[in-house]
């Protein structure tokens, strides 16, 4: 393992580390263990249990599946840990249980179906390199569901309040609209007559990537939600929603997906014209034509 490998795997653990001492402040215990950071340790001890069969035959085809059962784990030992739950806790639990049992098989299927990740082709030949992807999903999860695990973990259960109305109204917005663009992206892609093509119809001629807006909304939405239940270090919790958009807008999604689409059809008008007119994520209702 090079260097530089080395030392984001160390940053990726170092970030996560210091969140769950943050997230930990005011919360439940598991004998001396806080709960908050007891869901961390698992959210790596996961991926690198998932890691090792995955390294032998030199497949990525479960990489997804893990994330969601890693959300669905985590999830469950704060719940078991900290019960009883309130109304908020209750309800943020299922939600992230509901979005984790959805995307997590669609991802999967969708990998099958393609036969493979292309984002893996030329990482998962190299052990170090595909063990720090396993490390980065550890991270990703912990990060993303920290507000999610710092409201069920919290000793303070407060009454349901305007911030937990607004937040539970945004998840619910960001989940259908990441819904509704993940399905008319599929039924468009089945059709013979679009192989190959980019999609423009729906929301997505909204945004170009309103599945990505989604996503970043629904977890805007349960950090809001949290607020009421911060003190102290735990306000490092809210770096959720900022981890996703930043994950999604500058590091692994976005920009990817826009330099293959860019190679692809950046030749074409249509697809030029597309780009002009179409918000690369936060949507625009579309001109009449």
């Amino acid at each position: 393992m090079n260097l530089k490998l080395f030392f984001a795997i160390f940053i990726a653990l170092l970030v996560a580390g210091l969140v769950g001492i943050g997230g930990s402040q005011g919360g439940t215990l598991v004998g001396s263990m806080p709960v908050f950071l007891l869901c961390g340790i698992l959210a790596f001890a996961i991926n690198w249990a998932v890691f090792i069969p995955a390294n032998i035959y030199k497949t990525e085809k479960f990489y997804d599946l893990t994330g969601s059962l890693t959300y669905l784990t985590l999830i469950t030992v704060a719940c078991i840990f900290s019960a009883p739950l309130d109304l908020r806790s209750g309800l943020i639990a299922s939600m992230v249980a509901i979005w984790a049992l959805r995307l997590g098989p669609f991802l999967f299927m969708r990998v099958r179906a393609d036969g493979g990740d292309r984002r893996f082709d030329s990482i998962k030949t190299s052990p170090s390199r595909f063990f720090l992807t396993w490390t980065l999903q550890g991270t990703w999860v912990y990060l993303t569901i920290a507000s999610a695990l710092v409201i069920i973990t919290n000793e303070k259960r407060l009454p349901f309040d305007i911030f937990a109305f607004v937040g539970i109204a945004l998840w619910i917005a960001g989940f259908l609209i990441e819904v509704i663009a993940d399905q008319q992206k599929l039924k468009f892609r089945r059709s013979i007559e679009n192989k190959d093509r980019f999609i423009s119809s729906g929301i997505w001629a909204w945004s170009r990537h309103p599945n990505y807006f989604g996503e970043i909304v629904l977890w805007t939405g349960i950090s809001i939600a949290s607020l009421p239940v911060l003190t102290g270090w735990q306000w490092v919790t809210i770096i959720s929603p900022v981890f996703v958009a930043f994950l999604l807008i500058r590091i692994s999604g976005i920009p990817k997906l826009e330099a293959h689409a860019k190679m692809k059809w950046g030749h074409e008008k249509e697809y030029v014209e597309y780009c002009a007119s179409v918000p690369i994520l936060i949507p625009k209702w579309p001109k009449q034509r």
